[in-house]
């Protein structure tokens, strides 16, 4: 019976070699029985123990430490030394209520106890009889209850009980030579016993059984039927103890044939020595053989590495293969095959440290919180394989690195712009001069982690040529369901990136073949509203830039004017790359003119930035001032955020054309057209003599022609602007619209709906036209400033006319 340890006090085992059982009373006489037809109960104090059964018949030793076993322990011992041994359901409850015991226990005695340092009483106890808890009489200072005893059933004789008693003292003898938990005393014990629920009893002492079992046998009061379950635990135990003795042969074999080839090899090395041969190949060999053997390797990379090794003993030393071999085995031995960096799984911690590292990028952030929860709850998780797609600038390289930080892995990130040839990915064979492993696990040698966030950049800038197609390289090594297996052309063993969290970045997915795509979450980084700029201006770029430049919050200041003329004037664009020049920029001047001896603060104003970098590079999108007739206000959306564009409809004579300017795109041309089919099914309604059309020229124009235009969402916008041309009743200067017009009149749904309302706003606009459907996207107002909804009024529209009656106002 194993020992339990003596820290946790109170009914656990104590020295293993104490634990064994012994017969105290002759057979048939275990204890005081019951007459029959006679109800006896005795009160006794209450020993609760724990991860132990007391059998009858059996002396073990027990440590107490419970204040309240201790009180009951003295009561036991200042009497007739008599106590209840009885099991507790939960084995870490200190305090167990009398509903948390087991209600058949064991009667015994307190042979000898002793006080240990601790406080604690080692008890060495002789368990007599079963009993049955009838009732708990008193709870303090100590637990007494009210017990009867149970009354064992003893089948007459029978040959069949015979024979399974012989054949349970068979089992017994043939696991007491294979186990040293059964003291040979308990063996000679049980061939002298006659009574069988004595022989199960003294048995089931003697196995490592579960509690719950050896409860069970306690309050089993068939003797017969006792013995028969014994008898199937020790089949079970005696078939794990051959299992043990067939593994310890095992070893032992492998132990004398490790050591036999040790011994050869010293030998070996010994006479290489007094030769002058213990250095080149064969020194090699042996230094090879013992980091093979420190290295911790898998078995299929263990047999590699060594018949490497046997080749590299067989070779003669000016061989050019050595050199080969040789840094193959480096190659192996250098892998991290199991050293891995424990994640970090602290949700909150990992919050502050991706907020403190990126403004925004909300999707991002919560998907990898979400892979953190899930592996609070399930240790083996496959790494996912995400892919961040946005428009250059907006943070998705950097964030990987916030989010190795925030797991608490290393970070790798490898580069795969202009790769065009396949071995970059899988590696090169090694028949080849030069061949090395692949980029994959070139990173991996150079991280020394098996888990890291594993950053591929630019994915979608992969070519292809006559020497291979890297995307599908990376079709394995980008499949949860395959990569656990990668295979490097020269490594030539599989090594599992399964636990490495792979992070792709593009700018964008068009150019990502569809099987590579399929096996990617995307996750679209949209570039930065003017809002989000300034927030990220004034909390990361000019602080990181007036640290780089060794100015401090004293010697310079921005003014929010000032960030704004950058984000407006200075610089267009998705991200905040050239914000941050700029930045640098005014900083450098700052910092020469703090050089050269100047005093006092620079407050960074509109006018300031003007006089430090110039004119104003790009134009900002203002609202109009006064309605105008044929002019009307529409909505874009490129990377660089949302702007306000003019739509301007001139109706001249001519022969019936449409004129389009403005470098449209194709898309938006079809728009137009479409616009002006519908208008011209509305030529009764505007008032339009017949013929009217055919005699004169429609020309719509797009100002900014320098800038490409491209979308539907204009169709909305160039048809009201023809209706006013064409009726002579000016558009509100104060409402923009935004919408794709359908040929019957219908505005169907945009997209960048966030960004064309922040546009608006940001133009002085009263009022937005929106499409219908697009209803739903303004719903959530956590995506906006608060004052939007409070400045701007929002009509959703889901035909012409109702564009028309919000937007026209009526001629003079």
């Amino acid at each position: 019976m194993p020992s339990l340890p003596s820290e946790q006090p109170d009914g656990h085992a104590a020295a293993e070699g104490e634990a064994w059982a012994h017969v105290t009373q002759p057979a048939g006489q275990a204890g005081p029985r019951p007459r029959p037809g006679r109800r006896e109960l005795v009160r006794l104090p209450v020993l609760p123990v724990r991860d132990v059964v007391v059998f009858p018949n059996t002396v073990l030793s027990l440590i107490f430490g419970r204040e309240r076993s201790l009180r009951a322990l003295r009561r036991a011992r200042s009497e007739d030394a008599l106590a209840l041994f009885v099991a507790q359901r939960n084995p870490d409850d200190d305090d167990p209520s009398p509903e948390e015991l087991y209600q058949v226990g064991t009667v015994g005695r307190c042979l000898q106890s002793l006080e240990l340092p601790d406080g604690t009483v080692r008890v060495v106890a002789e368990g007599a009889t079963r009993v049955r808890i009838t009732q708990v009489v008193q709870r303090d200072p100590y637990m007494v209850a009210e017990v009867e005893p149970v009354c064992e059933l003893r089948p007459d004789a029978d040959p069949r009980i015979e024979a399974l008693k012989r054949r349970t003292l068979e089992q017994f003898e043939e696991a007491s030579q294979l186990s040293r938990r059964i003291p040979p005393e308990a063996l000679i014990t049980a061939l002298n016993i006659e009574d069988i629920g004595q022989l199960a009893d003294l048995i089931a002492s003697c196995l490592d059984l579960e509690l719950a079992d050896r409860q069970g046998l306690l309050e089993e009061p068939d003797c017969a039927r006792r013995l028969d379950t014994v008898a199937r635990h020790l089949q079970e135990e005696l078939r794990i103890l051959w299992l043990e003795e067939e593994l310890r042969e095992r070893v032992e074999e492998e132990m004398d044939s490790s050591q036999r080839e040790y011994y050869l090899r010293e030998h070996l090395r010994a006479i290489q020595n007094e030769l002058g041969q213990a250095e080149g190949v064969v020194g090699d060999a042996w230094e090879y053989r013992e980091r093979i053997k420190a290295a911790n390797l898998s078995e299929a990379v263990h047999d590699a590495a060594l018949d490497e090794v046997d080749r590299l003993e067989r070779m003669p030393m000016a061989s050019p293969e050595v050199s080969v071999v040789r840094t193959y085995l480096d190659w192996l031995l250098e892998l991290p095959w199991r050293e891995s960096t424990d994640d970090r799984l602290d949700i909150e911690r990992a919050t502050r440290v991706l907020d403190s590292d990126h403004f925004g990028l909300l999707k991002a952030k919560e998907r990898i919180l979400e892979f953190l929860a899930v592996r609070q709850l399930v240790d083996d998780v496959k790494g996912p394989i995400l892919c961040f797609v946005g428009p250059p600038g907006v943070g998705k390289t950097s964030i990987g690195q916030s989010i190795a930080r925030a797991m608490g892995r290393k970070f790798i990130r490898v580069s795969l712009g202009g790769v065009r040839d396949e071995a970059e990915i899988r590696g090169h064979r090694r028949t080849y001069v030069g061949a090395m492993p692949g980029r994959v696990i070139q990173a991996l040698r150079r991280v020394r982690s098996n888990n890291p966030v594993f950053m591929i950049d630019e994915v979608d800038k992969l070519g292809a040529d006559f020497r291979g197609d890297p995307s599908s390289a990376l079709l394995e090594v980008l499949d949860p369901e395959q990569n656990s297996a990668f295979s490097d052309h020269y490594l030539e063993v599989p090594f599992d990136l399964s636990r490495v969290l792979f992070i792709a970045t593009g700018n964008i997915l068009d150019t990502v073949p569809p099987a590579l795509r399929d096996r990617l979450e995307v996750i679209e980084f949209p570039g930065y509203i003017e809002e989000e700029k300034l927030q990220i201006a004034r909390d990361f770029l000019v602080p990181k830039q007036r640290e780089a430049h060794g100015l401090t919050g004293r010697l310079i200041r921005f003014r929010t004017s000032g960030l704004q003329a950058l984000v407006r004037h200075y610089t267009r664009e998705a991200g905040v790359r050239n914000l941050e020049r700029e930045i640098a920029s005014i900083c450098r001047k700052v910092a020469r003119r703090v050089a050269a001896g100047e005093d006092g603060a620079a407050h960074i104003t509109a006018d300031v930035v003007e006089e430090m970098l110039g004119w104003q590079r790009f134009a900002w999108g203002e609202a109009r001032r006064d309605a105008s007739v044929g002019v009307a206000t529409g909505l874009s959306y490129t990377q660089a955020g949302g702007d306000i564009i003019s739509i301007e409809v001139s109706v001249v004579a001519g022969d019936g054309d449409l004129l389009l300017t403005g470098q449209l795109g194709e898309v938006m041309k079809e728009s137009a057209q479409a616009a002006l089919s519908h208008v011209r099914g509305m030529g009764e309604e505007l008032g339009l003599p017949p013929g009217f059309f055919g005699r004169h020229d429609i020309h719509v124009h797009v100002p900014s022609g320098a800038v490409p235009k491209e979308g539907p969402s204009a169709g909305v916008a160039i048809c009201t602007a023809l209706v006013s041309a064409l009726s002579d009743r000016p558009v509100r200067s104060d409402l923009a619209m935004t919408g794709e017009i359908s040929l019957h009149g219908r505005v169907l749904p945009v997209g960048g709906v966030r960004e064309k309302v922040l546009a608006a706003h940001r133009a002085g606009m009263r009022t937005v036209l929106l499409p219908e459907e697009n209803r739903k996207e303004m719903a959530d107002r956590e995506q906006f400033p608060a004052k939007v909804f409070d400045d701007l009024e929002f009509i959703y529209v889901g035909e012409l006319a109702h564009v028309l009656d919000a937007a026209l106002a009526d001629g003079e």
